[in-house]
C-alpha cells in the first residue's frame, strides 16, 4: 500500500500532503496533550510491531504492494484516531528516509491512507459495532479489517486519479488483496485486544470516555 515517488504527480501528491499534515498537527496536539511517560513505552512498542508487520509486502498488480497496516490496533489501544496517525507518521518516515518503503513525495498521500483513513476507521468502526452489541474482541478485529481494505481502496482511487493505473482494475486488485489481508489483521488485532484486556486492562483506553475534540477518543 506504500506509494512509491513519481506513482502520483508532484502537485497531487502536494495536495495530500497538506491534507496529511493538518491531522499531523491535530495528532501532534493530541500527543502534547494526552501523552504521559508511562504511555511512552506503549507508544514504542505499538510503531515497532507496526513497523514490522509492514514490513512483510505482498506485491499486488500494476507496480505496488499490499501489506498489514496496523492503524486500527494503535488507535483502538489508546483510545484515539489521532494515535494512529501520530505512530503510522513516525513509521512511514522512517521507512520512506531509511529503507525506501514507499515515497518521500507521495509519503502525504502514505499518511493520509494508512494513519488517518485507517486510523479513523478502525478507530469508529470499532466503537459503532461495539455499540451495536459486539464484544470488543470481534469489534476490533472486523474494524482493522475494515480499516485495512478501506485504506487500500483509497489508494487505488489516488493512483486512478494520478495515472497510474485505471480505476476498476486498481480497485480489483488493490480491494481483493487487502480484504485476505484484512482477516490476518482483524485476527492479530482482535488477538492483541484479548490478551491486553486479560492481562494489563491498564493499558486499554477507557471503555466510558467520549470523543473530545482533539483530545482522546474512547
Amino acid at each position: 500500500m506504500h506509494i512509491p515517488d513519481a506513482f502520483v504527480p508532484l502537485w497531487q501528491s502536494a495536495i495530500y500532503w497538506i491534507v496529511a499534515l493538518i491531522f499531523v498537527a491535530l495528532a501532534l496536539r493530541w500527543a502534547r496533550n494526552e501523552l504521559s511517560e508511562d504511555k511512552i513505552p506503549l507508544i514504542a512498542v505499538l510503531a515497532a510491531g507496526i513497523f514490522a508487520i509492514q514490513a512483510f509486502n505482498l506485491p499486488v498488480a500494476m507496480g505496488t504492494s499490499g501489506h498489514l497496516v496496523g492503524g486500527a490496533l494503535a488507535a483502538i489501544v489508546l483510545g484515539s484516531p489521532y494515535a494512529a496517525v501520530f505512530i503510522l507518521t513516525l513509521v512511514l518516515i522512517i521507512q520512506g528516509i531509511i529503507f525506501g518503503d514507499g515515497g518521500i513525495t507521495t509519503m502525504g498521500a502514505n499518511i493520509l491512507n494508512m494513519g488517518v483513513i485507517g486510523g479513523f476507521v478502525g478507530f469508529y468502526g470499532y466503537t459503532a459495532l461495539k455499540s451495536a452489541g459486539a464484544n470488543m474482541y470481534l469489534s476490533a478485529g472486523v474494524a482493522a479489517w475494515l480499516a485495512c481494505f478501506i485504506a487500500s481502496l483509497a489508494a487505488a482511487v489516488e493512483m486512478a486519479v494520478a495515472g497510474t493505473f485505471p480505476l476498476v482494475p486498481g480497485l480489483i486488485a488493490m480491494g481483493t488483496y487487502h480484504a485476505v489481508i484484512g482477516i490476518i489483521e482483524g485476527v492479530i488485532t482482535g488477538a492483541i485486544i484479548y490478551f491486553l484486556a486479560a492481562s494489563r486492562p491498564d493499558l486499554l483506553a477507557g471503555e466510558d470516555q467520549q470523543p473530545s475534540g482533539g483530545g482522546v477518543f474512547a
